[in-house]
């Protein structure tokens, strides 16, 4: 049995996914937060809450990472963690850190930063020779709108330090940057009270479908789990609206995504300790990095490869944070793909109905979950607004996503918004 200290999570699926790994691995956990409440204000129904399963739940500044290094070396000195890991992109960093500090498996820190700053991960990329979009960062507007004339609109603009898709717009002329860049600055602090960096990314606005890489590294060598495609919408903004898996896509276009995202990964230096998903644009020039996420997928896509494979990747991270080899073999789960697609409102209000129907017991059908009526909604601007979604498989071939949009269909039939 080992002992893992997990420093903060999400609250969506993998809170759950991830100590169920643990437990299931016969491994313990230590959850590290500096604030229980946001975990007990988002207690998921039907199931008991995750922190019950902990060893210890323990509460320190997470933020600070100066007083918590020493913090959480006097924690190991007493309870010996084994290894250490996080859900929450916002804490990845800190996860790398205290890994490297305490002498335990992980990715290099170096690493992990790079990754987690979209702005460095473009130039660690653009120097190592992997294609992505033009790019420029800068912080003051004049510099940012001549750099938007030089790459051309249209454009998308980016934070350099924020996840799930939050202030990621297409611009397609000054004012509409000058707007987002204004709302940008409007948000000077993350949803886990760290201060955002002031630097806005532009980029070139590529063309074709995105797919995400699922990767696992262990001891210098990367493996392939899959590739698993992506719907957008909700323009201007860039929402997740669904994901296949495996993506339909033509043998060569799949090899040339797996290609460009392991080089990316090599590039920069994340080939050990780590579940990555990697983004790519399939574009008319080829295949590009859109970004680095070295975490295990969200959204459910973890769920979506192992009803399809059998493989688990919230079971592969717990075992490569602890330097163990993951079980990354393949068995017959009688499904050939499975889909996911989300409910994204497109206007605000108060939600008066929202009901299943026959959605939830239809052939093929392995997920429904649906927000309650009288929920509070806005009209979607990132992955953070979604009202619900339904999963279902196809054992006979990529037909998940078709089946998946049909009962989304039913489900927005009933779906009241006042």
């Amino acid at each position: 049995m080992a002992h893992l200290l997990v420093v903060e999570s999400w609250v969506g699926s993998m809170s759950r996914l991830l100590p169920r790994a643990i437990r299931e691995g016969g491994h313990e956990f230590t959850f590290l937060t500096r604030d229980l409440h946001h975990y007990l204000r988002s207690a998921p129904e039907g199931a008991a809450h995750p922190l019950l399963g902990a060893r210890n739940v323990i509460t320190a500044d997470t933020n600070d990472t100066e007083a918590l290094l020493p913090q959480v070396e006097r924690l190991h000195a007493v309870l010996g963690f084994d290894g250490v890991l996080t859900s929450c992109d916002y804490y990845l960093p800190t996860v790398a850190l205290t890994a490297a500090r305490l002498g335990l498996p992980g990715p290099p820190p170096e690493a992990v930063g790079n990754a987690c700053r979209k702005d460095a991960t473009r130039r660690v990329l653009a120097d190592a020779g992997v294609p992505g979009p033009r790019f420029a960062v800068h912080e003051e507007w004049s510099r940012i709108a001549a750099a938007a004339r030089e790459i051309g609109y249209p454009l998308v603009v980016k934070p350099v330090d924020l996840c799930a898709g939050m202030f990621v717009r297409r611009v397609d002329d000054e004012e509409q940057l000058a707007s987002c860049v204004a709302a940008l600055a409007g948000f000077p602090v993350n949803a886990r009270g760290q201060r955002r960096a002031p630097a806005v990314l532009l980029e070139e606005l590529l063309d074709g479908p995105e797919v995400s890489v699922e990767t696992v590294s262990h001891a210098g060598a990367v493996q392939v789990v899959g590739v698993t495609d992506k719907s957008v919408g909700g323009a201007p903004a860039f929402i997740e609206t669904g994901h296949m898996f495996p993506a339909a896509l033509p043998a060569g276009d799949a090899e040339a995504a797996e290609q460009t995202a392991l080089g990316a990964l090599k590039a920069l230096g994340l080939t050990d300790g780590v579940v990555a998903h990697t983004e790519i644009k399939l574009t008319s020039a080829g295949p590009r990095v859109v970004e680095v996420n070295p975490r295990p997928a969200g959204n459910r896509i973890t769920e979506l490869i192992r009803h399809v494979t059998g493989v688990d990747l919230a079971a592969a991270f717990v075992d490569v944070s602890l330097g163990r080899a993951p079980d990354l073999r393949r068995t017959d789960t009688g499904l050939r793909s499975a889909a996911i697609g989300f409910l994204v409102p497109g206007t605000a209000g108060t939600l008066e109905a929202l009901d299943a129907g026959a959605v939830r017991t239809a052939p093929d059908v392995l997920e429904v979950q649906l927000a309650e009526p009288g929920r509070q909604v806005k009209a979607a601007g990132s992955n953070n607004e979604y009202l619900g979604h339904v999963m279902a498989g196809d054992p006979d071939g990529t037909g998940a996503r078709a089946r998946v949009e049909s009962l989304l269909d039913e489900v927005r039939s009933g779906l009241v918004i006042r």
